[in-house]
């Protein structure tokens, strides 16, 4: 890992700067992209919802645990990636991105951390937006 990250350092220094510039774009319209997708699926009770169903609860136990592992796999990099995008000068819908993962994620405590993180006015307004965009309801939220 540590000589990938040396490899690319020396291709960025060494006047192939256009390369990160790429990355960069490709990594940004990804993003936008997954976090579409997946905001404008929710449900408008999404985040009001206090028993959610069992995810893959009608396959069979092997397939239902190898998706678990790797939706909180997915979850994990997500959420991830979506702190360092909520830093500054760092492209990305960051604490979108963030939420998204942690939807993923199985964890105690983790429907009351969502509700916080929604609640927000700035990621609320946001995520309304977007699905605005494509013709969907806005989130609702226990008043």
């Amino acid at each position: 890992m540590i000589e990938l990250l040396q490899k690319l350092a020396r291709t960025l220094s060494g006047g192939h700067w256009w390369w990160g510039v790429a990355v960069s774009v490709v990594l940004f319209a990804g993003s936008m992209a997954l976090v579409t997708v997946i905001v404008v699926g929710w449900p408008v009770d999404h985040f009001r919802r206090s028993g959610r169903p069992v995810f893959w609860a009608h396959r069979h136990p092997v397939v239902r645990v190898t998706g678990l592992i790797l939706k909180n796999l997915a979850g994990i990099l997500l959420f991830a990636l979506g702190v360092i995008m909520a830093l500054p000068g760092v492209p990305g819908q960051g604490l979108i991105t963030a939420l998204i993962g942690l939807t993923l994620i199985n964890f105690p405590g983790k429907t009351n951390l969502e509700r916080r993180l929604i609640s927000r006015p700035t990621v609320f307004r946001a995520v309304n937006r977007l699905r605005a965009r494509f013709h969907h309801p806005p989130l609702e939220l226990e008043g």
